[in-house]
C-alpha cells in the first residue's frame, strides 16, 4: 500500500538494513495492545502470512474470511487484510487479556513493527515509524526484531511479491471492469484461496503459483 507522505513526517529520516541495529524493541509491549487497535485496512497480508497462518492455525485460509480477515481493495488489487471488530476496533486476533493469540504465526506487517519497509528501485530497507508506537524502546538488530527464519530467501520473497502487486496494477489499468474483476479473482485464488501443503516449502509453493499466474497474464 503506497503512502503519499514524506520519510521525514513518519520517521527518524534514518533507513536501516538487516544488519543493523534500530531503536525497535517494545519490551513484549508490557501490557499495551494499542498498535493492535483501530488500524482499519492497513494490516495487509501476503501470500506468506496466508500460508502462516493457514499452517499455525490449522485452517484453510479461506476459514478466516468469515472472522478474522476481510477483502478490500489497496491500489486496484483486492487483497485479506486483518479484521478490526468491536467498539474499539480490536483485532479479530487479539485476546481478552488485550494479547495476540497467533503471535509465533502473526502476519509480517505485525512482525516488523514499528518499522515500515521503503521500496528502492529493485530492494527495500526499513523505516522506524516514530509516531506510531507509545512504548520506551531499545535497540535491537534488525534482523532479530523481525523473527523470520530463512531471511534472504523471505526478502527475495517480498520484493517479488512487490513487482507482482505493481506489474498487476499496471494490467488492470490497462483493462476494462470485467477483466479486472477476473483478474483480482485469479490472483485471490492462486495464492490465498487455494490451500498450501504445511509439508512443502512455501518458497517452492509460491514459485509454482507465481509462474501459474503471470503464465495467465500472458495469455490474455
Amino acid at each position: 500500500m503506497r503512502r503519499n507522505v514524506s520519510l521525514a513526517e513518519i520517521s527518524d529520516g534514518k533507513l536501516y538494513s538487516e544488519h543493523d541495529m534500530v531503536k525497535a524493541d517494545c519490551r513484549g509491549c508490557e501490557g499495551c495492545s494499542d498498535c493492535c487497535r483501530g488500524m482499519g485496512e492497513s494490516i495487509i497480508l501476503d501470500p506468506y502470512d496466508a500460508f502462516r497462518l493457514s499452517v499455525g492455525l490449522g485452517r484453510p485460509f479461506a476459514d478466516f474470511l468469515e472472522k478474522e480477515v476481510e477483502l478490500h481493495v489497496v491500489d486496484g488489487v483486492i487483497l485479506p487484510n486483518l479484521r478490526m471488530c468491536g467498539p474499539d476496533e480490536a483485532c479479530a486476533f487479539l485476546n481478552a487479556q488485550g494479547r495476540c493469540s497467533v503471535h509465533p504465526c502473526r502476519p509480517g506487517i505485525c512482525r516488523i513493527f514499528p518499522l515500515g519497509r521503503y521500496y528502492e528501485g529493485d530492494g527495500y530497507r526499513y523505516f522506524l515509524q516514530t509516531g506510531e508506537c507509545r512504548a520506551v524502546r531499545s535497540k535491537v538488530k534488525v534482523s532479530k526484531w523481525i523473527d523470520t527464519p530463512n531471511g534472504q530467501k523471505m526478502r527475495a520473497f517480498v520484493i517479488r511479491w512487490h513487482n507482482l502487486l505493481r506489474d498487476t496494477e499496471a494490467e488492470l489499468a490497462r483493462c476494462g471492469d470485467d477483466r479486472q474483476r477476473e483478474i483480482n479473482l485469479v490472483l485471490l485464488r492462486c495464492f490465498y484461496l487455494t490451500p498450501y501443503d504445511e509439508t512443502v516449502d512455501f518458497c517452492v509453493q509460491y514459485d509454482e503459483r507465481e509462474a501459474q499466474y503471470k503464465n495467465y497474464l500472458l495469455q490474455k
